[in-house]
């Protein structure tokens, strides 16, 4: 897949991870009700996103270390109940594909593996 291709998928999970995570917390299953703190974890996000959008490899880079932090919530919160497990399944779906796909486009990207005219 190419670098722009990878830049492409990395912004749009991390938007909808950014999105599910206002809106889990927010207004759609949060941990008590009228919202929860655990909101507050859209804004590490929030410091990736202009870098992630103009392509940045070292952007990718830390994001996919973040990512993991995403993945490892949603595993553990995977087995509440009702909508909080879905969102969990939703949240490890969004942060595994923004996992890999920063992951490749830092790989991809690496002055080494570009093409040299």
């Amino acid at each position: 897949m190419s670098p722009q291709r990878l830049a492409r998928v990395s912004s749009v999970s991390l938007l909808a991870l950014i999105v599910l995570c206002v809106l889990w917390e927010g207004w759609l299953a949060p941990l008590r009700p009228g919202g929860s703190w655990l909101i507050l974890k859209a804004l590490p996000l929030l410091a990736a996103v202009f870098g992630i959008l103009r392509g940045r490899r070292y952007t990718s880079q830390w994001m996919s270390m973040l990512a993991l932090l995403y993945v490892t919530e949603g595993v553990l919160r995977v087995g509440d109940p009702g909508a909080a497990g879905v969102l969990a399944a939703f949240e490890i779906v969004l942060a595994a594909t923004l996992f890999a796909s920063t992951t490749l486009h830092a790989r991809n990207t690496a002055p080494s593996r570009l093409k040299r005219d």
